[in-house]
């Protein structure tokens, strides 16, 4: 159980019965749900009360991993939700072998960098990358892509 201000959050791995309140939560976050399904075992939920108020996954494409859906209800923004799910996926990444995360953004480009993410072009995103349906199809093009060593 980790300590976020003065509050109780448990990070844990998400199950199958965690499905639905994830999909609930990134829609409210207004994140794309499309594909949470098929990664369900790679996210981690924060859990306050027994109630999910926080979500994020790495999407496992081959040696390198695509952070993605990092959602926090709104009541709870502000407490260190998000650092401690981001915190979490790194050292789960780590363990994994993961060579590098990327991730896709169009509002957070200012929120990752504090975890090591840079800026970085589409055209030097590896191909694994390149073919995930959130690179394809759910994102804009427009969106701000980064990646981070591990």
């Amino acid at each position: 159980m980790t300590k976020i201000a003065s509050s109780s959050i448990e990070v844990e791995r998400a199950s199958d019965e965690d499905l639905s309140a994830i999909e609930e939560l990134l829609s409210a976050c207004k994140l794309p749900v499309d594909g949470v399904h098929d990664i369900v075992e790679s996210f981690v939920v924060a859990r306050t009360n027994g109630n999910i108020v926080g979500a994020a996954a790495i999407e496992p494409c081959g040696p390198y991993g695509l952070l993605r859906s990092v959602a926090v209800d709104e009541s709870t923004r502000g407490h260190g939700i998000g650092r401690a799910l981001v915190d979490s996926l790194l050292a789960d990444a780590k363990r994994r072998g993961f060579r590098e995360l990327y991730l896709l953004t169009t509002t957070a480009e200012n929120y990752f960098p504090r975890f090591g993410f840079v800026t970085t072009s589409r055209d030097t995103t590896p191909a694994e990358i390149q073919a995930t349906s959130q690179f394809r199809d759910i994102c804009p093009s427009s969106a701000t892509v980064m990646r981070r060593a591990i």
